[in-house]
């Protein structure tokens, strides 16, 4: 859940940011992916993962944070392979270039919503991570969104963490 300081800043509502995040990753999936993806669910934040990839940028500027997707091995794999036009069979390095990528393009476009309002914001380099079992942790606890798209295998999460830049 984004707090009602962090909706200030940035000028929205939560289900505004839904919203958002929601039409940017079914607009990436779509033309870089070629997955039409059903509309998401929100849901819990999650920290645990287990045979997953996981890529992230970071925001920096008038707010800072962070967006991440995180999918199953066997999804990840999926994904590259369909951006790439190959069968890619092992959690190799082009499976975590195009899960940055989409990392990267979706933070790019979800930050360009808010730079109408003034914000300037920044992203980092792509980070991708994956492992049989891991822990995601960002410190602090910062305001929360995230996504489930589609259920079972086969599903995956974007998430964007937030907080007021010091």
């Amino acid at each position: 859940m984004i707090s009602a300081a962090i909706l200030e800043l940035l000028n929205t509502t939560q289900e505004q940011l839904v919203e958002y995040l929601d039409g940017d990753v079914r607009e990436i999936f779509s033309t870089m992916v070629g997955v039409e993806l059903p509309s998401s669910t929100p849901v819990e934040a999650v920290t645990k993962f287990t045979d997953c990839v996981t890529a992230m940028v970071g925001l920096a500027g008038s707010y800072n944070g962070m967006i991440a997707i995180h999918a199953e091995q066997a999804t990840a794999l999926s994904f590259a392979s369909q951006m790439l036009g190959m069968e890619i069979t092992e959690c190799d390095d082009d499976v975590r270039d195009a899960l940055g990528e989409v990392a990267n393009m979706i933070g790019g476009s979800f930050k360009h919503h808010f730079v109408a309002n003034g914000h300037e914001v920044r992203l980092s380099t792509p980070s991708v991570m994956s492992g049989s079992e891991y822990v995601l942790s960002m410190g602090a606890a910062p305001d929360t969104l995230t996504l489930a798209f589609g259920e079972g295998p086969g599903h995956f999460l974007v998430c964007v963490y937030l907080e007021r830049a010091t």
